[in-house]
């Protein structure tokens, strides 16, 4: 028996909505028919069976025309519940996790779809209160990028003050300083010229120093990099007969920028010292001249800080793609004060994700 069916035609109606921060698909109508069905019978009495097929032709296409619109129902249906399942929030680490439930509705196009998701940092025991982004009609994706990709993701510059805000909160922007290039710089005598009062009262004293960022650090897309500013307190302390006893506090306040990249499915960083200004808080060991310890903040930024950031910042934000696929020739665009990400996108399946390099413009 030979049976072939062509010219299938299906057609189906859905609505994909947001509820409550995730997506609803409801299938509204669908239908399917057949317009050529072809059933041959050889051998035997095939002759009188196929008269009878000939006359039951049109139940039997019917029959394949329910079948079909119960499998786009269950179909529907699968993909549904697969919908409903997306999680609210991706943790990022034990104090932060991103926030990526849905905000409004879809928007479709005749070749593409739309999605919004919160995408801004919350703590990791945060009630999710969905607020995202809209692009504004100044800022055009296609404008910037004459080569059509796969996929474009955009991120609006809150996203990355979310997270200097939700980190700061967690009072985890914070080190204690032990070491040093120049180890000499954390023993009193290697001040007795630069502050006489401090080897006076502790001689030849170990030191240590407490940094603090004194305010979430604030940043902002530019149409090359991200310029990120920061202030931080940074506390000179004399280990003496096993106390540590705080002697005076430097304020700093420092830009960088930060070239965005790619490394593997997440937005990554690195920054670079740009600028810095020192000013004493508050001293115990009489007044200082902040400029001669210039040396030291400049030590603490370049040896300490900025390396332990670009750690943390390497690791990057998860961008929101699906399990097993991967960014490829992923490009970057800065158009203030949003920084999008346009990409084509490759499966892999169960193998490890490829870190690929992006293209910055």
């Amino acid at each position: 028996m030979c049976f072939s069916v062509n010219d299938l035609q299906v057609g189906l109606t859905v609505n994909l909505t947001n509820q409550e921060g995730t997506l609803k698909l409801l299938l509204l109508d669908s239908g399917c028919h057949v317009r050529d069905l072809s059933i041959k019978l050889h051998g035997g009495a095939a002759w009188l069976y196929q008269v009878l097929v000939d006359a039951f032709a049109g139940s039997i296409a019917s029959g394949v025309e329910e079948a079909v619109s119960d499998q786009i129902n269950e179909g529907i249906s699968t993909l549904d519940v697969l919908l409903q399942s997306l999680p609210k929030t991706y943790p990022i680490d034990e104090t932060a996790a991103l926030n990526v439930s849905f905000v409004n509705n879809p928007e479709l196009s005749d070749s593409a779809i739309e999605l919004e998701i919160s995408g801004l940092f919350i703590g990791r025991n945060e009630i999710l209160s969905p607020q995202g982004y809209h692009r504004g009609s100044d800022v055009s994706v296609s404008r910037a990028n004459p080569s059509p990709k796969m996929i474009t993701i955009s991120l609006h510059e809150n996203v990355f003050k979310s997270g200097s805000l939700v980190y700061f909160t967690a009072d985890t922007l914070k080190w204690t300083v032990d070491e040093l290039p120049d180890q000499n710089l954390l023993n009193t005598a290697e001040w007795r010229f630069i502050i006489p009062q401090l080897y006076k009262q502790y001689p030849n004293d170990d030191m240590n120093l407490d940094v603090f960022v004194s305010s979430p650090p604030d940043i902002q897309v530019t149409n090359k990099d991200v310029v990120v500013q920061i202030s931080i307190d940074i506390i000179l302390n004399v280990l003496e007969a096993g106390e540590v006893v705080p002697v005076a506090c430097i304020s700093v306040d420092f830009s960088a920028s930060c070239a965005a990249e790619i490394i593997g499915n997440n937005l990554a960083g690195w920054l670079k010292l740009k600028k810095f200004s020192t000013y004493l808080k508050w001293s115990k060991i009489g007044k200082l001249h902040v400029n001669l310890i210039q040396s030291v903040t400049s030590a603490v930024l370049k040896t300490v800080l900025i390396p332990y950031l670009n750690s943390q910042l390497v690791r990057g934000i998860p961008l929101p793609i699906l399990n097993d696929f991967a960014l490829e020739n992923a490009r970057i665009l800065y158009a203030p004060p949003w920084i999008t990400v346009t990409s084509d996108v490759s499966f892999f399946g169960h193998y490890h994700h490829k870190h690929l390099p992006a293209y910055v413009s």
